[in-house]
Parts: C-alpha cells; structure tokens; sequence
C-alpha cells in the first residue's frame, strides 16, 4: 500500500533531529541490542570487516568492537548526525579510533555503498523496519557479505506498538503506526534473497508509561516518527489529542499504560553454507526460542 511506504527523507530529518536526545531515551534499543551481542557466543565466527547497518549513536558499534577487536568495521546509517554522535560518543573511544582504520558511512540499507562481497559479517540492530522493500534489502545484505558470511539483525514485529496503533484507528483512517514485517514473512524474505540456514525467534516485550505524552515523547526522542507517505499532514486539534488520550486510558493496567514491542532476531549465511532440503524440495526456517 503506498499511502504506508516510507518516506526517506522523513525518517533521515527525524533521526538527525533526535541525535542529540537518543540515547537518553533508547532504553529499548540498547536492551535489544544486549540480546543480539548475547548470542554472538553462540555463533563462533572471526569476521575481518564487519558492517554495522544503521548504526545510530554507536551503542552496537561499541559492543561488536568489544568482541571481536582485531575488526575493521564500518558503522552506517542514514542520518548524518548520528553518525556524529557515533564518531564522537566518548573521548576514550575516540582516542581508540585514531588507532584504527574503521569508517563511518552515510548511506541507506536499501541501496548500501559497499563493493560486493567486502564484509565477513553484517549486524543490523531495529533498523531493518525502516525500509521499504524486503526482499531488495536483503539481496542487499546478500551482495556485500563474503561467502560463508553472517548476517544477524533485529527489528519489529506487526505487534509493536499495537495499542497506539488501535488508538489512533478509532481517531481516524490516516497510517500513524508503521507497519512490520511477520517473523515467518521475514524468513521466507531471506530464503528467497539466497541466505541458507535462517534461524528467527522473537521477543514481547512492554513498556510502561505514566501517560501518553511520557510515551509520545519517548518515541520523538528516538527519532521514531510517523514516516508513512500517506500521512496525515499537520497537527491534531486539541480535541482529537484528548480524544485518543481518552482511547489509550482504557488500556490502563497497574496505574500504567502499556507500549508493546514485539522484536524478531535472526541469522542466517551468505548461501555458502548448504542444508539438506525437504521431501519436497524446499528449505526449511528454524525458528527457535530466544537462548
């Protein structure tokens, strides 16, 4: 539906303007992102070059170089300023950079400005939810791993945010909520894209707010905006704000209101990496739970 496609140039402006408040309010992301770098001992791998694809303000970057020092990485993302605060994130990791070759791109995961095949690994932490076409990521993903190569990311299942998402269907028929991706659509994305051996299990997890606004805010401060091309333009009257506020109060549990987030982890390798397929010729997905 083109009235939910993304709007590039939207979500680039929202995450340059949330640079500066990120962190503060990337609770979620960096518990995530802890989850990821928990499996990675699980997977015994010595990548040379590594990408961090959307990098944001560097909190992944920081964790993939903690585990495998001896990398070159290269940290991408698509807004300019986050690339900034990643480059400068702590005076110590700066100093640690001007010993190293690492680069810091600007670029989108749609169209990534790498050469085939040169990187061994390729971590995407909740940054795959911001493109829109799937299957052209991930034939992306494809091209510039090496053989034998690991992909391994995150993003949002179609359950995140689902209160907001209701809410604001009975305020009006405009896309306010992103939509995402199912776990399973995700893995047969990667199968047809030439990965081999994907493995996908997904987290709930809630947030909790004292009210909406608490949880408007959070969502600004990330960078998390409503990027749809579809849109409503300009602002909510005053009426319709307590309006939805009145429609979010009824899911009030415990004094709180709940934000759910359904996060789906995956892995999978460059194609070079065969298995044995079904009696009927197709591949199969593992899906498993959460180590």
């Amino acid at each position: 539906m083109s009235d939910t496609l993304l709007d590039k140039r939207q979500v680039r402006r929202a995450f340059d303007r949330a640079a500066t408040t990120y962190d503060a309010a990337a609770v979620l992301q960096r518990e995530v992102c802890d989850r990821m770098a928990e499996r990675l001992q699980f997977l015994k791998v010595a990548p040379r070059r590594i990408l961090d694809a959307g990098c944001g303000t560097g909190y992944g970057t920081r964790q993939l170089l903690a585990h495998y020092p001896a990398a070159r990485l290269v940290a991408l993302d698509i807004a300019p300023a986050m690339l900034n605060a990643a480059r400068g994130s702590s005076s110590v990791w700066q100093r640690w950079l001007t010993r190293r070759r690492d680069s810091f791109v600007c670029g989108d995961l749609e169209a990534l400005p790498l050469a085939a095949g040169s990187v061994d690994m390729l971590w995407s932490n909740l940054a795959v939810q911001w493109c829109n076409d799937l299957d052209g990521t991930f034939a992306g993903f494809q091209r510039v791993l090496a053989p034998e190569g690991l992909l391994m990311f995150s993003t949002f299942g179609p359950d995140t945010l689902k209160e907001l998402r209701q809410a604001f269907a009975e305020l009006d028929g405009y896309p306010h909520v992103s939509r995402f991706a199912d776990m399973h659509d995700i893995g047969d994305a990667l199968v047809r894209a030439g990965f081999s051996a994907p493995v996908m299990d997904a987290d709930r997890l809630t947030l909790t707010y004292d009210d909406l606004p608490s949880l408007m805010r959070d969502l600004k401060a990330i960078g998390a905006h409503n990027a749809a091309a579809g849109r409503r333009q300009g602002l909510m009257g005053k009426g319709e704000w307590r309006r939805l506020q009145a429609i979010y109060e009824n899911l009030r549990r415990d004094g709180k209101l709940p934000a759910t987030y359904e996060v789906v982890y995956g892995h999978a390798w460059r194609g070079e990496r065969p298995e044995t397929p079904e009696p009927d010729g197709s591949h199969p997905i593992r899906f498993a739970p959460r180590p």
